[in-house]
This record gives structure tokens, sequence and C-alpha cells, in this order.
């Protein structure tokens, strides 16, 4: 939370399943004490646009068209009437949309220095965005527009890398009470299929694919439909390695006696 206070808002930033999006709206709860006029959630996506987030125009059943605050722009008046109380903003798969775009103008109002200070909408509407407010993203970094998100934000936002996780891995599994030899192969096969992310950034797989597994049936049912297509699609161009790989998860269940169950 500290870097919150300290930068225009963080970004979670890394690989599917390790819990970007959990810790984002975690963050927000928090920071909110649960109160949910004071915490707005939004997900970019490619046709993610200006009007969704600053303002726009809205028909009107009877004809005609009004003028519309979007979700930034409902938080930032909420915050502009109360400024004892913080507000959080996350923004989910920040990468996905064009940020420049969605912000428009309030991309340069974000910035610390600048929060407080008025600026004019499209509409003529005079704004701004309160110190009280906080944006907490999440980013895949291996997602299109990426580097367009890095250039608009690399000044603003702090960056925090999440990883995979083999200690929470274990933790969960655990936790779960997964017996022991099928823990220890299901964790040194998580490490192998990592290890190949230094080499292959697309490899990198999130603990949370894990999350539920209990037993032998449900580390099959893992595999069976997720684990499997991500294994596929990463190493799509690489058989040998994904041969090997496959061949490997197989070998969890050979090797702690289940086939016969």
């Amino acid at each position: 939370m500290g870097l919150l206070r300290r930068y225009s808002g963080v970004i979670l930033s890394g690989p599917p399943g390790t819990s970007k999006s959990y810790l984002a709206a975690a963050t927000g709860k928090a920071m909110t004490q649960g109160n949910p006029d004071r915490l707005a959630f939004a997900q970019f996506h490619a046709s993610y646009q200006y009007e969704d987030f600053m303002e726009g125009y809205r028909p009107l059943e009877g004809g005609g068209f009004t003028r519309s605050e979007g979700v930034f722009l409902k938080l930032c008046t909420k915050a502009n009437g109360d400024p004892k109380n913080d507000y959080v903003m996350v923004i989910d798969e920040i990468s996905r949309g064009d940020a420049g775009r969605v912000f428009g103008e309030a991309l340069t109002y974000v910035e610390r220095s600048k929060r407080g200070m008025p600026f004019a909408l499209p509409s003529g509407a005079i704004s701004t965005i309160p110190p009280n407010i906080y944006i907490v993203a999440t980013m895949n970094p291996l997602d299109r527009g990426v580097d367009e998100v890095d250039a608009a934000f690399e000044r603003r936002f702090a960056k925090v890398s999440l990883l995979p996780d083999a200690d929470l891995l274990s933790q969960r599994l655990i936790a779960n009470e997964v017996e022991e030899s099928l823990r220890e192969r299901i964790v040194a096969w998580f490490k192998r299929i990592n290890g190949h992310a230094k080499s292959a950034p697309v490899a990198a797989l999130g603990h949370t694919y894990f999350w539920d597994v209990t037993d032998h049936s449900t580390a099959r049912d893992a595999w069976e439909y997720q684990l499997q297509y991500h294994v596929h699609r990463a190493f799509r161009y690489d058989e040998k390695t994904r041969d090997s790989l496959v061949e490997a998860w197989m070998e969890i269940f050979t090797e702690t006696g289940s086939r016969a169950e």
C-alpha cells in the first residue's frame, strides 16, 4: 500500500495464475474497508473505450442523448466529495486495452504531482483526479500492447512482478492434504516447466492452476481441462520439449502408483 501512496498507481505484472487479480481486489477492499461505494472495477479489452471509463453520451429512450460519466469519472466525483477517505480503481488486464485512448487527457492528471489540478473533458465539463484515489492494475507482460502500456505508464506507475511460486504451491497442496509423494512430484513438474520460461517466457505457469488439487483425480482434471492446453500452446513449435513435459506429467501418476486405481 505504501507504493500506492508514493506513485500514481501500481501495476501487478506476471504470467497467468500468479494471483494478480486476487491481490488487486484484496488491496482495493483493504484500502476501502470493504465499502463498495469507494471501490470500482474495470477490465480492459480491445473494445474498451474512453466512453466506458471517462465520459460519453448515451441514447435516451425517448430520443436524444445525455452525458454519462464512465466508471473512473464516477469514482473521481465521489472521491472529490469525500477527501478524508480512500477510493480505489482496480483495472484488470490493463495491457489488453489502449490505455492512452481509454484514459485520454486524464492520463496526465493521474500523476501524483498533478492530482487536484482541473482539466476539461470533451463535453466541456471540468474535472479533477483527487489525491485520495488510487489505481491498482494487473497485466500479463506477454499480452499484445504491453509496450504501449509501458511507454504510457512507466513514469507514473510502480510495477510489481508476481512470479510462479513453488513454495506457495507446496504450502497450498499441504493445506489441501495432498499426499506427500504426489505433492512432491507436482511441485517438481511445476519447477520444470517454469524452468523453461527463462528461454521461452510464454511457458511460465502460475501456482493457482493447481489451487484446487486435492488428490490424483483433481490433479488429472487440472491437466485435462487446463494444463495440457497451456503446454501445447507454449511449445507448439518445440515438439521435443512439449513431449518431454507431457511424459513427465504422466509419470507423476505412474510413479505414485495411481495408474492402477
